[in-house]
């Protein structure tokens, strides 16, 4: 694939892109919604994989919270540590994110090894 992938189907074969990343030797993270309370856009189980260089596929917000999370994945690429992420209503960044629905979203981000 050779450019960022925003389709409308959020439901696309994130898992057998990451696969398919890593087969050709590319660092991908993987990011998926854990917990959902109140108005979320994706369900849990929502998935985003995120290649080295930023491109990405899947959804985990249906683009509000996306680019921060993006930008969360790469950073696990470079220092191989998870993350947990919160984006709620108390939550100042999601706010600047575009998250002002009333909901909370907790995404775990993690470098595939």
């Amino acid at each position: 694939m050779s450019e960022q992938q925003t389709s409308p189907d959020w439901q696309e074969d994130v898992l057998g892109q990451a696969a398919e990343w890593k087969s050709d030797g590319v660092d991908v993270a993987l990011a998926t919604v854990v917990t959902t309370w109140g108005s979320s856009p994706r369900p849990v189980g929502s998935q985003i994989a995120v290649h080295g260089d930023g491109k990405f596929v899947g959804s985990v917000s249906g683009g509000c919270i996306e680019g921060a999370v993006v930008m969360e994945a790469l950073k696990a690429i470079k220092d191989g540590q998870p993350r947990l992420l919160d984006f709620g209503v108390t939550n100042e960044e999601a706010w600047e994110v575009g998250l002002a629905c009333g909901g909370k979203v907790q995404v775990y981000v993690e470098k595939l090894q």
